[in-house]
């Protein structure tokens, strides 16, 4: 029951409550408290700093609280805590409706939400906070509190892009957009020596795509287990089936793939198409940064790193920032970063404690040798459990004092800390 998806963390909560609804939340919170216990949340259990457990602590564990409930005549869905896109997508595509979910369908809802969440309508529709409209939260005084553009705003804007630094969401409400239940999209997938061409040209396309088109591209391994190494470009056109197949024209005619899977899909198949590229046990350590230009020399450092990589599991991703997550401002939520952009992943994974030290090494090694290109800004969602209080401050920019004054109301004992946190002031 305390295992998380990340199988380098292994702590020992003294106790795990598993509550069904908000009410046991509210007592678990008010135990913790009573008892003087260090707090940790499980949502999805995904995040890969492993924030979610705790050691002679109290591990609040959300993950049977999976209800989702659709309605399609107000295109909305309520969503508990524990839920994962998995569950989310499967309901609301029973109506053709969705909202900005991750890309790895076991994430969770609720950690994706509150950190930001990028993924395949993030062009089109935002990122998954932008289209919360409102929250269910419990507080570190056990109080039970809305969360709303017209209740407790403040709460509600810190809770968009803060993070689990303000109290437990118990339940949220999405707007949802028609969506499938067909759309347009899948994987293409090169050999290595071709990866220079590759990423050229996704920076080429990526500027000049329409909102409808969400385009990653990473240096992966072949999933067979060879551990042959390849460049890939995994795209989604979410409107229209022949609008999606004109948009990805540009794609599917690019080079010689060693596989073209780009076709009509359905929404919830992508979703976890990535899925067994990330099983649950697997060790994982992370490192993420901003690149405001994806220049030749990035690429060229990319490349280099990749072909030193130690592990058939790692990978390298790129996610583009354009849209309408780039059309809102970057105080009108929590989460700042609003300029067009590429988001760099360092994803390491690998199976054997033996082999934690290189790999760990590997991931830090890389991120040193892309830090020329990087821009001053991080992606909270990636961040692992050795960043330093500079590394959160660049997750929140000129949005931290205003973070911090929020924190001093709501949790000014600072009980909700173990994430990337945010002091009171």
């Amino acid at each position: 029951e305390r295992a998380l998806h990340n199988g380098l963390v292994d702590r020992k909560p003294l106790l795990i409550a598993r509550g069904m609804g908000t009410a046991d939340v509210a007592d678990a919170v008010r135990l913790g408290a009573d008892l003087g216990l260090e707090i940790a949340v499980r949502g999805g259990g995904h995040n890969v700093a492993g924030n979610a457990s705790v050691n002679d602590g109290l591990m609040i564990d959300l993950s049977a609280m999976q209800g989702v409930s659709v309605d399609p005549a107000s295109e909305t869905a309520r969503v508990q805590g524990g839920a994962t896109w998995r569950v989310f997508n499967r309901e609301s595509q029973l109506h053709g409706l969705a909202t900005r979910g991750g890309v790895v369908s076991s994430t969770g809802v609720g950690g994706l939400t509150l950190g930001g969440g990028l993924g395949w309508l993030m062009r089109k529709y935002g990122m998954a906070l932008d289209n919360l409209l409102a929250a269910e939260v419990v507080t570190a005084d056990g109080r039970v509190l809305r969360a709303s553009h017209d209740s407790n705003p403040d709460l509600f804007w810190a809770l968009r892009g803060g993070g689990g630094n303000f109290g437990v969401v118990t339940n949220f409400l999405f707007q949802l957009h028609p969506v499938g239940p067909l759309v347009y999209g899948g994987l293409l997938a090169y050999p290595f020596e071709k990866a220079r061409d590759v990423l050229r040209f996704y920076r080429e396309q990526c500027g000049s795509l329409p909102d409808e088109v969400m385009a990653f591209c990473g240096l992966v391994h072949a999933p067979d287990g060879s551990g042959a190494k390849l460049a890939a470009l995994v795209v989604c056109h979410c409107g229209p089936l022949a609008e999606g197949e004109a948009a990805l024209r540009k794609f599917k005619a690019f080079g010689s793939p060693l596989m073209d899977a780009v076709g009509p899909i359905s929404y919830v198949a992508l979703n976890g198409m990535l899925d067994d590229g990330f099983p649950k046990g697997a060790l994982n350590y992370w490192k993420s940064s901003f690149l405001d230009r994806l220049g030749d020399d990035a690429i060229d450092a990319l490349i280099d790193a990749f072909a030193a990589c130690p592990t058939p599991m790692a990978s390298l991703l790129l996610e583009h920032f354009h849209g309408a997550v780039c059309r809102v401002p970057e105080d009108a939520t929590a989460y700042p970063h609003r300029s067009e952009s590429f988001n760099l992943a360092i994803l390491g994974q690998w199976q054997s404690p033996a082999d934690t030290d290189r790999c760990r090494d590997w991931v830090r090694t890389t991120y040193a040798a892309l830090a020329p290109s990087m821009a001053p800004r991080r992606y909270v969602n990636y961040m692992g459990d050795d960043e330093t209080a500079k590394d959160v401050s660049s997750a929140y920019g000129a949005n931290l004092p205003r973070l911090r004054k929020i924190k001093s109301v709501y949790d000014p004992k600072n009980v909700f800390h173990l994430n990337q946190n945010i002091s009171p002031g």
